[in-house]
């Protein structure tokens, strides 16, 4: 049998309190999912969620009378949020899909657990460890742990239909827990009922997508997406310009102790035209500063190696160290991908862009020391005139690199000021 006891997370006494709370009194209570999951395949365990034959109100109803806190976060599709101090724990009742329809099913609680793993999407997903730590599989989820399958419970079709949203899940866990090629029967199903995909909400696309791309090397899945058909749907920006750069990307990265940025990455398979990535924030519905994100990377034009330090700061002061940076690194992991074929001018590219990018990283963008009431004290009426001298005053001191001071700015708004008269 495999067993989770001698994790150090399964021995949380706050796990083990919530655990010991419902099980008992002709309940049973186990943990299931991603916990398991991660676990099993010796990575980060996050949320801990637990399926359970109780109701919701029984659920509730212990929780309550040992002094804890039980939140109604799911109550129709059977699911309370057990908070054990300050600790959430995510709690639903064993169920069936009566009727799917998308996101939404109409459920009916039960107390079958095969019943229940089968309504899952996918195998390593499936997986329930009991009170004792023993690992309970019914689906051949370990079997698939083990050989790093990802594959759909029961017909790969029927799931997606369920929801088509498990079409990008699919891609979206091979891309985090995938090896080799992925499952060809969900790769079939994918491609065939790919346009069902359009039929979703763009925030649910976005955020799939976006977990997808923050997983360590998502450039596998991110080709078998394309090769499907199913990239071109959901990011049509990228079907002229490509996933070419990903894997040059992604070996900086891990070169160059970059943590993986999923707007990186998707800078990368897209153009760098202020609208059509405007079109795109839209579309996907990004926040805003997710939008933002992007726009300011679609502002900064291509960094050459011999760019100097002080035409880089410069860039840095006006276009935002943000924007700049995500290029910078962009143009940097394009130039260590050329170099590693030989190319010597690629090469000595790299090392530039290189020093070019520790710049960036270390820059704080200075204040400037000059404000409205300055000009206004110098003369000038309030008004547009205003922001047009500061304006011309502020790119003086910036090509100066920031090291004229107050008083010698002062001086120079009076010359100015003197010269517009």
């Amino acid at each position: 049998m495999t067993s989770l006891k001698e994790e150090d997370w399964f021995n949380e006494k706050r796990l083990q309190k919530v655990l010991a709370l419902l099980n008992g009194g002709g309940g049973e209570t186990r943990i299931v999912g991603g916990a398991v999951r991660n676990a099993l395949m010796g990575m980060a365990v996050g949320d801990i969620d637990m399926a359970t034959t109780l109701t919701p109100d029984e659920v509730s109803r212990r929780v309550n009378e040992a002094g804890l806190k039980a939140v109604p976060t799911g109550i129709e599709h059977g699911t309370v949020t057990v908070v054990c101090d300050k600790k959430p724990f995510e709690v639903t009742t064993l169920r069936r899909d009566v009727e799917t329809f998308g996101r939404h099913a109409t459920v009916q609680f039960g107390t079958d657990w095969a019943e229940d793993a089968a309504r899952r999407d996918l195998t390593i997903n499936a997986l329930y460890a009991g009170q004792d730590g023993e690992v309970v599989d019914l689906v051949d989820g370990l079997q698939d742990i083990d050989t790093k399958t990802v594959r759909f419970i029961g017909e790969a079709a029927t799931r997606i239909e369920e929801d088509y949203l498990r079409i990008l899940r699919f891609f979206r866990f091979f891309a985090w827990y995938g090896g080799g090629r992925p499952d060809a029967e969900g790769l079939r199903a994918s491609t065939r009922l790919r346009d069902g995909l359009k039929t979703l909400s763009a925030e649910r696309i976005w955020a799939e997508t976006r977990k997808l791309l923050a997983a360590d090397d998502p450039s596998r899945a991110l080709l078998w997406m394309r090769q499907t058909g199913v990239l071109t749907i959901i990011l049509p920006e990228t079907e002229k310009w490509g996933i070419d750069a990903v894997p040059g990307l992604i070996a900086a990265e891990r070169a160059l102790s970059w943590q993986p940025d999923s707007f990186l990455r998707l800078a990368a398979m897209v153009p760098p035209d202020q609208q059509r990535l405007g079109e795109m924030a839209k579309r996907l519905k990004m926040a805003n500063a997710e939008r933002d994100q992007m726009l300011a990377f679609a502002r900064v034009p291509a960094i050459a190696p011999e760019t100097t330090g002080a035409e880089l700061r410069r860039m840095l002061y006006w276009k935002g160290r943000e924007g700049v940076l995500m290029r910078l690194r962009l143009d940097l992991a394009a130039a260590r991908a050329r170099a590693e074929s030989g190319d010597l001018k690629s090469t000595a590219a790299s090392a530039s862009l290189k020093q070019l990018e520790e710049i960036a990283v270390s820059w704080n963008k200075p204040v400037f020391p000059i404000k409205g009431s300055d000009a206004i004290a110098a003369g000038l009426k309030s008004g547009p005139r205003v922001g047009a001298v500061l304006s011309k005053l502020e790119a003086w001191w910036v090509e100066r690199e920031f090291q004229a001071e107050r008083a010698a700015l002062l001086g120079k708004l009076d010359e100015i000021v003197r010269s517009e008269a």
